[in-house]
């Protein structure tokens, strides 16, 4: 049972081109894409930066500890005074001095004295400031840190949103591809039943050898097309496989060229139902992602103008500090505590400029949000109207296979009593393959366009 349980954890952390033995489905692509595809990893990346961001803000509200040092040696003193004891010392003093030392101490002080200080020394303090009032800049700095991080998910999911779309846009063009491929095939079968025909009427002297020519000619086409189409299936499989993060396969164990040998797991064509889904109104556009993000820069450029004011006023902090210096030969420390209020009397002028401009940008940020609203409704109301249309597109198209068909199966009868030319018959047979094909476009598209419309839902 370990064992077993091993397996199966080795095999899900395997790249998804080890586990394509079996189809890969729509989901498993989109997957593989969210997690591999470079769109993606920035965003998370940018969501992580954000994070960082808003924990950085959040240490302004502890006090900033600062620690400093400093030792010098100069040529010279940096303090020099000259003490002259005759001037200092009154007559009466010096009569006293004069009876209580002896002469070789008194003639000391007879003349003046040099006293040097500060020629070298060690200064260090530590101090912690810790701001009481700053203008609202540290909270809104914090608040602004915030709506960066609620930013950043909404640009991931933008990017998950757009990765979907890119991965069923490459699905179904691949599902297109190689329904088309399956219509060329039974065409091709059905030519060869017509040649066989024409074979046997032309060596009965019914029929012209001309028809015969015809149907090869028509033959040589189908080849034609059959070849463009499998170069344009290994073309899309390569770039869904390479958008999505599968590993291609190896040609050869030299490793000369390699190719993406996955498959997909194609849906039934013939299942034309679509769910039920709600109708997307005005109020739908609160549901976008683009909607939340564009009244997040609305908050961020109030944010803004509110830490533009909180420049212009006073800042009051408090503090305490730790200090030692040895400047006058003898170690000293001692401890303090102190406030500070900063006015930017100076800066008013050009702050007062700053606060307009922070306006200026709030109101073109509250006017882009009233105007893209409007356009977000109304690309709500085409991917609805899409939604509709594509849906009218499959059914006139499954209606254009029956007809077709019907036509078809008339020219053929026709010409084997000999009422219809070849030409008529080739006509028909085109036209099959053309409804056909359009039939395969617009189940595509309509299945695609339900991805557009589930998100423009936020995901209904």
């Amino acid at each position: 049972m370990k064992r077993l349980i091993i397996a199966i954890l080795v095999i899900a952390h395997l790249p998804l081109s080890a586990q394509v033995s079996t189809p890969l489905t729509l989901r498993q692509l989109t997957d593989s894409a969210l997690q591999n595809n470079i769109s993606t990893r920035s965003a998370h990346h940018d969501i992580e930066a954000a994070h960082e961001q808003r924990r950085e803000a959040f240490t302004k509200y502890f006090p900033n500890v600062s620690a400093t040092a400093a030792t010098f040696n100069a040529n010279r003193s940096m303090a020099k005074m000259t003490l002259d004891p005759q001037q200092m010392i009154a007559p009466e003093l010096g009569a006293a001095l004069a009876q209580a030392f002896p002469p070789e101490a008194l003639a000391a002080l007879a003349g003046p004295m040099d006293m040097t200080m500060m020629k070298n020394g060690t200064i260090a303090s530590v101090t912690a400031m810790q701001p009481v009032f700053a203008g609202g800049q540290i909270i809104n700095g914090n608040r602004l840190a915030r709506v960066g991080e609620e930013v950043s998910e909404l640009q991931l999911r933008l990017a998950e949103q757009e990765v979907e779309r890119t991965v069923s846009q490459y699905y179904w063009q691949l599902v297109s591809l190689h329904e088309k491929q399956r219509t060329l095939a039974a065409v091709d079968t059905l030519l060869a039943d017509i040649l066989k025909d024409v074979d046997v009427a032309v060596r009965a002297g019914v029929a012209m050898r001309n028809d015969l020519l015809q149907v090869e000619l028509r033959q040589n086409d189908i080849q034609s097309q059959k070849l463009k189409l499998q170069n344009a299936i290994d073309l899309v499989k390569m770039t869904l496989g390479q958008y999505a993060g599968i590993e291609p396969s190896r040609l050869s164990p030299k490793g000369e060229g390699s190719r993406y040998s996955f498959e997909i797991d194609e849906p039934d064509l013939s299942q034309q139902g679509i769910p039920e889904l709600p109708p997307l109104g005005r109020e739908g556009v609160g549901l976008l992602p683009e909607y939340t993000l564009l009244q997040k820069q609305v908050e961020a450029a109030e944010l803004q103008k509110k830490m533009a004011v909180g420049k212009q006023l006073p800042s009051v902090a408090v503090g305490a500090g730790y200090n030692y210096h040895n400047l006058l030969d003898n170690n000293r420390t001692f401890a303090m505590v102190f406030a500070t209020v900063s006015v930017p009397i100076s800066d008013w002028w050009g702050g007062s400029h700053s606060v307009k401009r922070q306006k200026l940008q709030l109101q073109k940020a509250q006017e882009q949000l009233d105007d893209n609203a409007q356009l977000l409704a109304i690309r709500l109301q085409k991917t609805a109207n899409d939604v509709a249309e594509a849906q009218q597109q499959l059914t006139l198209a499954r209606q254009g296979i029956d007809q077709a068909s019907e036509n078809l199966r008339l020219n053929r009868d026709y010409y084997r009593v000999g009422t219809a030319r070849m030409a008529d018959l080739l006509e028909a047979q085109l036209l099959y393959q053309q409804a056909c094909d359009r039939y395969t476009e617009a189940y595509a598209d309509l299945q695609h366009k339900l991805l557009l419309y589930r998100q423009a839902g936020g995901g209904i």
